[in-house]
């Protein structure tokens, strides 16, 4: 029996295949202009199925004249950021601490030796969204603070390593099964900074400063380093612009989520003058006592914002 799947942004047709016999599976169908795509998608999930990566693990790839044909394994849980409110906060830093430690074995799988360097590759692209912005004729409080930190921290691009990213790594492609991570969604895969990849984080730190915080630190086995509290506004700054006039075509709705969003950046960053956000929980923390989790330390909590994500 087969029943659809509307979520998501792939372009594919997604089904949950009911095999009959307690089983199910998640087929995708491409279009088959976007089989060699596909194809290259399939071997990458494939790889980071190898390292123990718990996701959608990829069964079975074919292409006929109706399209690509892909088969997944099924997941059988809630969306992590439906579930989140539900649980303590202490279970939500835990799932973060787990979240970050899986995005640290993600990225061990290394970019193409042939990759641009990274300062040429992402400057070009910074330059683009700044171009955007200033042509979509829609404007933010605090827009110029945002490309004004942009121009004066360049130089943080020099020289940074590249590896394989998820592309689109935040609450709303995780799934909680069994009381279990699971990472979905890897389309927009990619190569480059592995520190870019926090750039989808201002979705999971309005879902829950406690899950963004763990995350961080789970990734970073501690307290991330001021060098990386430094890009991570570089980054989150291109996509507040690119965000704006990427919500235009979807309609008055996602682009006021947009300006609310930018709004959130400016009033988390001291409007672009501390790059350590605030809802990052400094003084919170949890311990373990006769094997139960405890929460100490003191606890500040964010904003909630929309949930549509740019590209």
């Amino acid at each position: 029996m087969l029943t659809e799947i509307t979520k998501g942004w792939s372009g594919d047709k997604k089904y949950c295949v009911d095999r009959g016999d307690g089983t199910k599976c998640l087929l995708r169908i491409s279009p088959l202009s976007r089989c060699e795509e596909r194809k290259a998608l399939f071997e990458m999930l494939k790889r980071l199925a190898a390292l123990g990566i718990p996701m959608c693990t990829p069964v079975e790839f074919d292409a006929g004249a109706n399209g690509v044909y892909w088969v997944q394994s099924w997941i059988a849980g809630a969306d992590l950021e439906d579930a989140l409110p539900l649980l303590s906060e202490a279970e939500q830093y835990a799932l973060g601490l787990k979240s970050g430690e899986i995005l640290r074995k993600i990225h061990t799988l290394p970019a193409p030796e042939t990759q641009e360097d990274w300062a040429s590759r992402f400057n070009r692209k910074t330059d683009n969204k700044i171009q955007k912005y200033r042509a979509c004729g829609l404007r933010f409080d605090g827009g110029d603070a945002v490309i004004r930190y942009i121009e004066e921290n360049r130089y943080l691009l020099e020289n940074r390593p590249q590896c394989f990213q998820h592309g689109d790594y935040h609450v709303g492609n995780m799934m909680l099964e069994r009381g279990e991570l699971k990472i979905i969604d890897f389309d927009r895969y990619d190569f480059g900074d592995p520190w870019e990849e926090f750039n989808r984080i201002v979705w999971s730190a309005a879902a829950s400063p406690h899950f963004a915080t763990g995350q961080l630190r789970g990734y970073f086995g501690g307290e991330p380093p001021m060098e990386f509290w430094r890009l991570l506004l570089f980054y989150i700054a291109s996509n507040t612009l690119s965000s704006i006039y990427w919500a235009i075509p979807f309609g008055q709705s996602d682009v006021d989520t947009m300006m609310r969003q930018s709004q959130d950046v400016l009033a988390w960053f001291d409007h672009m003058r501390n790059p350590v956000p605030n809802w990052y929980l400094k003084d919170f923390y949890i311990q373990h006592i006769n094997g139960v989790a405890a929460v100490a330390g003191a606890v500040r909590r964010g904003q909630k914002s929309g949930q549509r994500r740019p590209g």
